[in-house]
């Protein structure tokens, strides 16, 4: 009878609130996903720090590759520089078009490039064999580089040298031929 009374005592538009309901097994399950969420977390977190580490690495040895790379075209304009000046001067002051005073001229030009040509290798090589500076391997890739590029304009110097004396000779040849040919009219 109370109980019917209750229900006439509401109003015709009142429903019933009612205790939340919580189900434990949806509880468990959810705090699971989240223990292991976090397990992959910390298994991506060491994979990033793995991946960084690795990433040096790499870096490390692009570097050093590139300074091989660099000694590797240093040696070789050197060697380029030797044989030109040894072939390129033999050639030049082996001719008649060459005046004795401009011998020591020529040689002395030609000298002083491989002299600093020699020079270049020689700091390279303490740059190499010795904690110079304590440089950073990237630093050091980059100076030698830079010592790469000079040789490598040491280089075009040689052949601009080579091709101005040549066409001296050239044109003292000519010269000769044309003072020789008004003398045979």
């Amino acid at each position: 009878m109370v109980l019917s009374f209750t229900f006439l005592c509401l109003p015709s538009g009142a429903t019933a609130q009612g205790m939340p309901v919580y189900d434990n097994t949806n509880f468990i399950s959810l705090a699971k996903q989240l223990i292991e969420s976090g397990k992959q977390t910390s298994n991506l977190l060491k994979t990033v720090e793995f991946l960084k580490d690795q990433k040096q690495r790499i870096e490390k040895v692009s570097d050093v590759v590139r300074q091989l790379s660099a000694v590797q075209d240093l040696i070789a304009n050197n060697q380029k520089l030797i044989a030109m000046v040894q072939g390129d001067l033999k050639e030049v002051l082996h001719s008649p078009f060459i005046k004795p005073n401009e011998i020591n001229r020529v040689t002395r030009s030609f000298n002083e490039i491989l002299e600093r040509s020699m020079e270049s290798l020689n700091y390279v090589d303490r740059i190499l064999t010795s904690d110079y500076l304590k440089m950073t391997d990237a630093e050091r890739a980059k100076l030698l580089k830079d010592y790469q590029q000079q040789s490598d304009e040491m280089v075009i110097e040689v052949e601009n040298k080579t091709r101005r004396y040549k066409e001296i000779i050239s044109f003292r040849k000519m010269q000769e031929r044309l003072n020789d040919r008004e003398g045979a009219y």
